[in-house]
């Protein structure tokens, strides 16, 4: 538990940090991309870390259970639902879920 408690709070001062950083570059973006890339690469850090059978909770759990975050996909996905940008929440649903995996698949197969 411990573990996990780290590699939590480690994971999400990463995606904090980072997520600030990403801002700077994509705040005029119509679609939330700091929150995407950061799920894209927390994704394809866990397939590099399943691919070599690591059962380290305090990673896989923790840090990147903390790194990478469904909530605030959620929250900006109905946020453009909401404001009627159906083009931008579809483009926005389908590169986090679909991008995901195959960020997860692409850490996995390196």
């Amino acid at each position: 538990m411990i573990a996990v408690a780290l590699g939590g709070a480690f994971g999400a001062w990463c995606r904090y940090q980072l997520g600030i950083w990403l801002l700077r570059w994509t705040r005029k973006s119509r679609v939330p991309l700091s929150i995407l890339f950061i799920n894209w690469l927390g994704s394809f850090g866990l397939g590099i870390v399943l691919a070599h059978d690591v059962q380290a909770v305090g990673v896989t759990v923790g840090f990147f259970g903390a790194f990478t975050t469904f909530s605030t996909f959620s929250v900006e996905a109905l946020q453009l639902l909401l404001g009627k940008r159906y083009k931008e929440a579809s483009l926005y649903i389908v590169a986090s879920l679909i991008g995901s995996i195959c960020m997860f698949q692409a850490g996995f197969m390196l």
